[in-house]
């Protein structure tokens, strides 16, 4: 098996080609080529270092889309993206790499010869929908997002269900949560102040909160995320059907109760290193977000994530830090 990441150098394509070169298999089949793509190339994980092979390529460049599936890869894992914050602050950066990317690489598909129907697995957004909303979103809300990174994601859901229907490709569009927490330093994600409220004060630094206390919101960790992705790559698409974008599983918390889920886990000096300092972009773009979920059709559908915030800091604390937290 010949398995694709776009987006390879980000902090879930890293974690996901970490996870399939440790297990050297996808689903039951042995990966036999890795091919790592970002806009600056991927460091190669451990394993599998004889069957890797990484480079640098835009997506948003036309010619880059037919370059990489020229060889045929079996999965293709397209994770590439201009995150929220800065598709809102950068327009046409936001379309050439979130929307004409994403179609560009469609198209490469379409038209590589020889009955090529490789599994497409996107990473979509739960920015794809929009307020007023109902107590809790169900797979059939409609689409009406309230920000460009929302509205981006959401046409690449419609192209690939369609290219899907045609047999073009055999997609399916995971819509993820917020990461949390994610390790490293901040993006420019509007979103990464949920993870900067735990992840900083864990590390010993001070923190700023941009919103207030009462914002809701849905999370999964890195790890869920990663899981997610694989689970997506050998789900049947008979079992899919013929709705190929899903929500994902996650928690639903308020920021307090995040705040609280961190004390409990690392105490009270810890949540002492978030200052709040109220920013209104962010809190005008988080303001349109969804908040609860009802991901019936994923749960069933077999993905997993986390039960509670308290779980989501602890596989941080594993996974990252060592099972170790600054006092």
């Amino acid at each position: 098996m010949h398995v694709l990441i776009i987006g390879a150098a980000g902090m879930i394509g890293r974690k996901l080609a970490a996870r399939l070169s440790e297990a050297g298999e996808l689903n039951g089949r042995p990966i036999e080529m890795l091919t790592l793509i970002d806009v600056v190339a991927p460091e190669k994980p451990a394993r599998l270092a004889d069957n890797i092979v990484t480079a640098a390529g835009d997506i948003g460049d036309p010619a880059t889309a037919p370059s990489i599936v020229a060889e045929r890869p079996d999965v293709i894992f397209h994770l590439a993206a201009i995150v929220s914050g800065e598709a809102e602050r950068d327009f046409e950066k936001g379309n050439r790499v979130n929307l004409d990317g994403s179609r560009a690489l469609l198209e490469a598909i379409r038209n590589t010869p020889g009955n090529y129907r490789p599994r497409l697995v996107f990473t979509s957004s739960i920015a794809v929908f929009g307020a007023p909303f109902p107590h809790a979103i169900a797979d059939d809300f409609h689409l009406t997002p309230l920000t460009s990174y929302g509205t981006q994601k959401a046409i690449v859901e419609l192209l690939l269900a369609d290219y899907s229907r045609r047999g073009f490709v055999d997609g399916i569009g995971i819509r993820l949560p917020t990461i949390s927490v994610r390790p490293g330093r901040p993006n420019q994600a509007a979103s990464g102040f949920f993870s900067s409220i735990i992840r900083e004060p864990l590390a010993g630094e001070e923190t700023v909160l941009p919103v207030d206390e009462s914002v809701m919101h849905w999370h999964a960790s890195p790890r869920s995320a990663v899981g997610f992705l694989i689970h997506a790559a050998g789900l049947p698409a008979d079992r899919l059907g013929p709705r190929v974008n899903l929500t994902m599983p996650g928690v639903c918390c308020t920021v307090a109760e995040q705040i609280a889920a961190l004390r409990r886990m690392a105490g009270d000096r810890v949540a002492a290193r978030i200052r709040r300092a109220p920013d209104p972009l962010v809190a005008q773009i988080v303001a349109g977000w969804p908040r609860r979920f009802d991901p019936q059709r994923a749960l069933a559908l077999g993905f997993k994530a986390e039960s509670s915030f308290d779980e989501i800091i602890r596989v941080h604390i594993d996974d990252e830090l060592g099972g170790n937290i600054a006092g």
